[in-house]
């Protein structure tokens, strides 16, 4: 039973950090083509900018999917901890 929980926090591991990190290059590559096009080299190397600019440039989709990404990964440490 703990080996199938572990396999379990593991695929959410691995599928959250994967999406987060499609998620920050998708939206840092909007804001470069997007005006001012200085911030998608910013938010890619400051993380936390690319959802904030991201909502004001209008890409709610993306910033929602990036924020909730970053929230499940950060829960499934959590979990893997215990």
């Amino acid at each position: 039973m703990l080996a199938r929980v572990d396999r379990v926090v593991l695929g959410a591991l691995v599928i959250s950090f994967a999406s987060w990190v499609t998620a920050h290059v998708a939206l840092s590559f909007g804001l470069t083509l997007a005006h001012p096009r200085w911030r998608g080299p910013v938010a890619f190397v400051v993380p936390p900018l690319a959802p904030y600019w991201g909502m004001e440039a209008g890409m709610k989709r993306r910033a929602g999917l990036w924020v909730t990404a970053l929230v499940v990964y950060a829960l499934a440490r959590i979990v893997a901890g215990l």
